[in-house]
């Protein structure tokens, strides 16, 4: 009986290290891939699919007794030792679509408006006051101070033409006159009444 357990035991020791070795053979063979050649294919292609790169390419040619490694066929088969490659890779990358920054707006450009300009003020020439007493002065001597006296051509307070007046030979506008006249001939009605004196007349 001890022979018979001995025996049955050694046994399960052989076929469990016979298994052991066939284990470790099989994992030794699958790292070997056999591949067959498609339309287009190259050796640099078939490189990439299994390495992601073309370091492979030398070993492929050589592995499979390839003497122009610009040369094989379609349906060929070829060993691809997959014990000195990484895992096959895709053989398409993912595309990695970069995000625009985001565009900043820039601020709308206010433009300054150019300053307005009044309008010159258009000076008038200045009046002479009509409270001075040069020109009622002057209005005594030449009409008694009447607005309505008449001597040929010149009318009124002042004596004026009718041209001067304009026809309109109001009140008013025979001060407003006077004082235009006055002004622009001598300055004021002190200068006048001066010229006056020195001539009989303004």
């Amino acid at each position: 009986m001890k022979s018979f357990k001995t025996l049955l035991l050694s046994a399960t020791l052989t076929t469990a290290a016979t298994a052991g070795l066939l284990f470790v053979g099989q994992s030794k063979a699958s790292a070997a891939t056999t591949y067959t050649v498609a339309t287009g294919d190259t050796l640099s292609t078939i490189a990439q699919k299994f390495a992601g790169n073309t370091d492979l390419v030398n070993q492929i040619a050589t592995t499979n007794n390839i003497q122009d490694i610009n040369m094989i066929f379609v349906g060929e088969q070829l060993t691809i030792d997959t014990d000195q490659t990484a895992t096959p890779v895709q053989t398409t990358t993912p595309v990695v679509v970069a995000q625009p920054a985001a565009v900043q707006t820039p601020a709308p450009v206010v433009q300054a408006q150019p300053a307005v300009q009044a309008a010159p003020v258009q000076q008038t020439a200045a009046v002479a006051p009509t409270t001075s007493s040069a020109k009622e002065w002057i209005a005594q001597k030449e009409s008694g101070g009447s607005y309505s006296v008449r001597n040929g051509q010149m009318i009124g307070r002042y004596q004026l033409t009718a041209s001067y007046l304009n026809g309109d030979y109001s009140a008013a506008n025979q001060d407003r006159v006077a004082d235009q006249y006055v002004t622009s001939r001598y300055g004021s009605w002190d200068a006048a009444k001066s010229f006056w004196l020195s001539n009989g007349w303004y």
